[in-house]
């Protein structure tokens, strides 16, 4: 791959993620809740404008049109044409939709987003150690998110009693994260081979993660798994297969997805250790994988008239994935409707894409155990 597409690509993934989720077993109890207030954390899939308030980087596309066009009918930091997965939950639970923590108003008690585009769940060092540091765009990691959280605790609860009682009505969101820590490992050209050596450091910061949110106080937790990565239009067109035997019925790479499903099994195998070590807290495993794989394999049954592969907006190509005309830059365009499509610009899907996985996770089979 060309250094000069890479460079583009990364500033196209930068505002991207990607994610997926698989089934898994429960944890504590199995009564519908109602939440008063949401926290979530993670990268471009769950950001609501943190990047933009954070990143110094001028070409950064999200704060451009036509991103937000379908719902906001503006740019809002949201690296898609409307909402995510997390405003559709936080809609469901009667909520606002979580203001970003570094443009917060005064009142934060039904909650906030600390995710970051482009956020990785390990820290820089990481990427020092394997000679990718170059490629990231942030800084803000999964573990300066927790560190925000903490900083903002204070304002939400000031006792032990106190905290016990309002975080029993909170849902914390956990991701997705661990897609950029990949990403920015293939942007150096590292192989699959490599990749799948770096699953369970990263599988276990995630999972680090959640345990100090539950130390915290957090007692409703909804990890989410990787979506895709084969099914990316971004990775279709930089990282093509050889021949037909690489790409599955759908025509996704069959490597790339393989590897998203090992990280996302390590994730989970970690998640159940995690249960038996805090029974009292409600640990969901979201299984974006699947839900995102379900409309990928019946697009037709989900409006996707478009198919799954194919980008709403971008620049040319076989997957309309260009990535010297990403969506937001001369040279790109965008469809008229957007919801006939699953992808969004060859990385981020659709607002209609995360409404279908939104539904999954509320209503449907991939999350366990049930959220509702």
């Amino acid at each position: 791959m060309a250094i000069s597409r890479l460079s583009v690509l990364v500033a196209v993934l930068a505002c991207f993620g990607l994610v997926r989720v698989s089934q898994s077993g429960g944890g504590g109890g199995s009564n519908m809740q109602n939440y008063t207030s949401m926290f979530s954390f993670g990268d471009s899939l769950t950001d609501t404008g943190n990047l933009l308030v954070s990143s110094q980087l001028s070409f950064c596309t999200v704060g451009r049109f036509p991103y937000g066009m379908t719902y906001f009918h503006r740019p809002t930091g949201r690296c898609s044409d409307g909402r995510l997965v997390v405003d559709f939950l936080a809609q469901a639970f009667g909520l606002p939709l979580l203001q970003p923590y570094l443009s917060r108003g005064k009142d934060v008690r039904q909650g906030v987003n600390f995710a970051v585009g482009g956020a990785t769940a390990m820290d820089p060092p990481f990427f020092e150690g394997i000679g990718a540091s170059d490629k990231l765009w942030t800084n803000l990691s999964l573990s300066v998110q927790l560190d925000w959280f903490e900083k903002l605790k204070p304002s939400l609860c000031n006792s032990p009693k106190n905290c016990k009682e309002y975080f029993s009505k909170s849902l914390f969101l956990v991701g997705e994260i661990g897609g950029n820590d990949y990403n920015y490992a293939f942007f150096k050209g590292k192989t699959l081979e490599d990749a799948k050596s770096y699953v369970p450091t990263v599988a276990t910061a995630v999972i680090d993660a959640t345990e100090r949110l539950i130390k915290a106080g957090a007692m409703h937790l909804v990890v989410p798994g990787n979506l895709p990565m084969g099914c990316s239009s971004a990775y279709l067109t930089l990282h093509p297969g050889r021949n037909s035997s690489d790409y599955d019925s759908v025509g996704c790479l069959k490597s790339f997805n393989d590897f998203t499903q090992r990280h996302n099994a390590m994730v989970q195998q970690k998640l159940q250790v995690l249960r038996l070590k805090y029974p009292m807290a409600r640990i969901m495993y979201a299984d974006y994988y699947g839900a995102a794989m379900s409309f990928a394999k019946n697009p037709k049954k989900f409006g996707f008239k478009q198919g799954p592969l194919k980008t709403c907006c971008g620049g040319g190509g076989p997957y309309n994935f260009n990535p010297v005309a990403s969506c937001g830059v001369r040279g790109s365009s965008v469809c008229a409707d957007p919801s006939a499509y699953a992808n969004w610009d060859g990385v981020h899907l659709t607002e209609a894409a995360y409404h279908a996985i939104a539904d999954s996770i509320l209503h449907g089979p991939y999350t366990s155990p049930r959220l509702l």
